[in-house]
């Protein structure tokens, strides 16, 4: 199949065949006729795997056939997780979008709102937009939605886990009813599905690949490391190596500033990019890293699905995540389109029960390989063996105790616990004690004291 074969417009193929693309991947092939029918869809895909492109195209060939937007009007939102992510994708946005007349813009917080509500005044065919932003936006009337056709839910589940539902919530509150949906997501978890309930009308479920799966053209190496002389090897196996470039991740953002100063008093040129980093100099650590002006760019994981840097060779977990799944965006940061990736962890005796849980999600052992001269005093112990991935049990429903309820509970509040001094005892209470001995009758002596 060729993208020539999907109905696309002329404008559409030039942009596409511009960028190198010849053939559409297995997600853009189910997901691309679904968006052009006019259908909601709901995609799960791993990263890497085209997913953005999969909804840009065909909603600019939908919006290339309407009318433009109004003042303050916008025809199609894309919700995304972070910052990075919503420039990513307004960067393809653009990117397809070039050869159209289609007006498109992109709004995230870190930045002054004034200069984003002059761009809103003429309308916007496409608006990317974080959540907190948009909110903000419409509570000063920069932006309006009777005109909406299409909304885009990017990275859903990322957006649940960095606690968006409520902002969710609000925004489709104020949106038409009549609209077409798309949710993008990496995995379809529970709270995902529940969400899609209430958001998507009869989809089209799009899925390519298991749900936690990592690429198969990323290689995973686990490296185990004494945790003091982890930062020493991090630059031993950049020299050794000879890695020009080198995505690294650490849990915290001191750990990475921390380690980003390590590695430039050792001669490598390193930036941090983190959520306390204002978004100009995240944008910047980010430009220098693309152009190679930077070695190596240490990041948590707010970066971990908004980077989109092509042929990146290699990620390193400097340090492992603590949610699991976080492990297979991270990696997922290489390997993108078919090219092959290389993923190494450095990892401790007390990371052994992270390291467990992300072999238990993405259901294989990743291979370990000591470095000479950096072995562990305090050595990994082995993996255990992996159980097979359960479903989870829907939770049971709370019992309802009040008057009537199954006909049997007729005391709907519950009894209060009593302090161990306050319980009844099991025996019979004491009998009062009888005093046996004899009264005295005598009446005392006034004047005894004095005799």
């Amino acid at each position: 199949m060729s993208f020539s074969s999907l109905n696309l417009s002329p404008e559409l193929l030039k942009a596409v065949q511009e960028q190198g693309y010849e053939t559409p991947s297995p997600v853009q092939q189910q997901a691309i006729p679904a968006v052009l029918a006019g259908k909601d869809v709901m995609a799960a895909a791993q990263t890497g795997t085209g997913k953005t492109a999969g909804f840009t195209l065909p909603i600019i060939e939908n919006l290339i056939k309407g009318k433009p937007a109004g003042a303050n009007q916008v025809r199609a939102l894309i919700l995304t997780p972070t910052r990075e992510l919503a420039a990513q994708v307004a960067d393809n946005v653009s990117i397809y979008g070039q050869y159209t007349k289609l007006r498109a813009n992109v709004v995230f917080g870190g930045v002054k709102i004034n200069p984003q509500m002059m761009k809103l005044r003429a309308g916007s065919d496409v608006l990317v937009a974080t959540p907190g932003r948009l909110l903000d936006l419409y509570q000063q009337n920069a932006v309006k939605f009777s005109q909406l056709e299409v909304l885009v839910l990017d990275e859903a589940d990322r957006m649940l886990d960095m606690g968006f539902i409520r902002d969710i919530k609000k925004i489709l509150s104020f949106l038409p009813d009549k609209r077409q949906n798309l949710l993008f997501s990496a995995t379809f978890s529970p709270d995902i599905k529940a969400l899609a309930k209430g958001f998507v009308n009869n989809p089209v479920e799009v899925s390519v690949s298991p749900s936690n799966s990592t690429a198969k053209t990323v290689q995973q190496i686990v490296v185990p490391c004494d945790k003091k002389k982890k930062s020493k090897l991090l630059s031993f196996l950049i020299r050794e190596n000879d890695w020009q470039q080198v995505l690294v991740f650490t849990k915290t953002k001191h750990g990475a500033n921390r380690l980003t100063r390590e590695l430039d008093s050792q001669g490598i040129a390193a930036l941090a990019i983190h959520g306390n980093k204002s978004q100009g100099a995240r944008t910047k650590a980010l430009a220098q890293f693309k152009a190679g002006e930077t070695r190596v760019l240490v990041a948590t994981d707010i970066a971990a699905r908004g980077l989109d840097i092509d042929q990146l060779p290699q990620v390193v977990n400097f340090e492992l995540p603590h949610v699991s799944e976080d492990y297979v965006h991270r990696i997922g940061r290489t390997g993108r389109a078919g090219a092959e990736g290389f993923a190494i962890s450095l990892v401790c005796a007390d990371e052994l029960k992270l390291l467990e849980d992300i072999e238990y999600v993405i259901q294989q052992h990743v291979e370990r390989k000591v470095e000479p001269g950096f072995e562990p005093v305090n050595a990994l112990p082995s993996s255990r063996a992996i159980r097979p991935l359960k479903a989870k049990k829907p939770k049971k429903p709370k019992k309802n105790n009040s008057v009537g309820s199954q006909g049997n509970n007729v005391n709907s509040e519950k009894k209060p616990k009593l302090s161990p001094r306050t319980k009844p005892t099991a025996h019979k209470p004491r009998k009062k004690a009888v005093d046996k001995r004899e009264p005295n009758t005598k009446k005392a002596d006034p004047y005894a004291a004095n005799r």
